[in-house]
């Protein structure tokens, strides 16, 4: 399948080489308002460069489109793509807001294209294998969940470019680094029910926040705690996710949560837990989850399947970051309910 990329930024190199190493893929457009943003692409890739996105949707050939623009540029370029009849692969948060979310979400219902969202975090090895115990109910009723990231992201990092660190095109940790974290909170946790948090602007020169911490009640009853940051003095701390059971305590830690720094559950033997460990850690990482995502996608497409990460999900993790938002804001406990996506 053909793909296009739009947005040559940063992270528009992740998904150029994810293309690059999926056999049957092939990077056949890029498209930028700066000219020397693309050069890269066409350069490495013979990818054809476009600065307008109508003239490169043009392009019959073109399979699927990912979208790798600020954040808050995402929901028009979605619907044009959409409307081209173009599948769509999404860079994370979806958009700034539910209502470009949920118009997303339409446009690509409404023109019969899929839509996958780029929540990578959910393909490691140690995240399967999380998954995997909890889906066998091996942990019994769950009491209550950790979340963390205390990473770095030092001035330099927001000074990159205008948009980074400001609440219209970018938003603070909980929205550009945590929002994966949270995406897994919800996927392995289920409809939170109740919120509360405190934010703040400590150290960085942003708008948004650089420090969130939180609160969440989920419906099953489970209590969520919620830390995360960019102002970790000298580099990435510790991204985590610990789950307490009934009959089982787990981590995965690190300053990635690549690994498992407590794997305690009732009835696995030592064999299978040192099983566990070591596949873990001869290949933490495993395959790029962008490059699942696009696998996944191009599976979708050929068996009419849904995406593994979809556009309700994407909705999911995003709503959540924004209750943070509102309850921070209102200083008080907030109440959500299941939403559907406004269409």
């Amino acid at each position: 399948m053909n793909f296009a990329i739009v947005g040559c930024g940063f992270i528009a190199k992740k998904h150029a080489r994810a293309i690059e190493d999926i056999q049957g893929a092939q990077l056949v457009a890029v498209c930028d308002k700066e000219p020397k943003a693309m050069e890269y692409y066409t350069e490495v890739y013979g990818a054809a460069p476009f600065v307008e996105l109508s003239e490169m949707l043009e392009r019959e050939e073109i399979d699927i489109v990912c979208i790798c623009t600020p954040s808050g540029l995402h929901a028009p370029l979605a619907e044009e793509a959409a409307k081209a009849g173009k599948h769509i692969i999404l860079e994370k948060p979806m958009a700034m807001n539910l209502k470009e979310t949920d118009q997303i979400i339409y446009a690509c219902k409404e023109h019969n294209v899929k839509l996958a969202v780029v929540h990578p975090n959910r393909f490691r090895p140690a995240v399967q294998e999380l998954r995997r115990i909890l889906d066998q109910g091996l942990l019994g009723k769950i009491s209550h969940v950790n979340a963390t990231v205390n990473w770095n992201r030092n001035q330099e990092y927001y000074d990159q470019a205008p948009w980074r660190g400001t609440k219209q095109y970018d938003g603070g940790v909980l929205m550009n680094q945590a929002i994966h974290t949270l995406d897994l909170l919800l996927w392995f946790m289920g409809q939170p029910e109740q919120i509360f948090s405190m934010e703040a602007t400590r150290l960085r020169e942003i708008e948004a926040e650089d420090v969130s911490t939180g609160l969440i009640r989920f419906e099953s009853g489970a209590i969520g705690v919620v830390e995360t940051s960019t102002t970790v003095y000298q580099s990435n701390f510790e991204e985590s996710i610990t789950i307490f059971g009934e009959k089982g305590t787990v981590k995965i830690g690190g300053p990635n949560a690549l690994y498992f720094e407590c794997l305690t559950v009732e009835g696995m033997s030592e064999k299978e837990t040192e099983e566990i460990l070591d596949k873990v850690k001869a290949d933490p990482w495993g395959k790029p989850g962008h490059q699942c995502i696009m696998e996944n996608m191009m599976k979708a497409i050929k068996e009419d399947l849904e995406p593994a990460v979809t556009g309700e999900d994407g909705r999911a993790a995003l709503g959540l970051v924004l209750a943070f938002y509102e309850s921070a804001a209102r200083n008080e406990p907030i109440y959500l309910k299941p939403v559907k996506v406004c269409m």
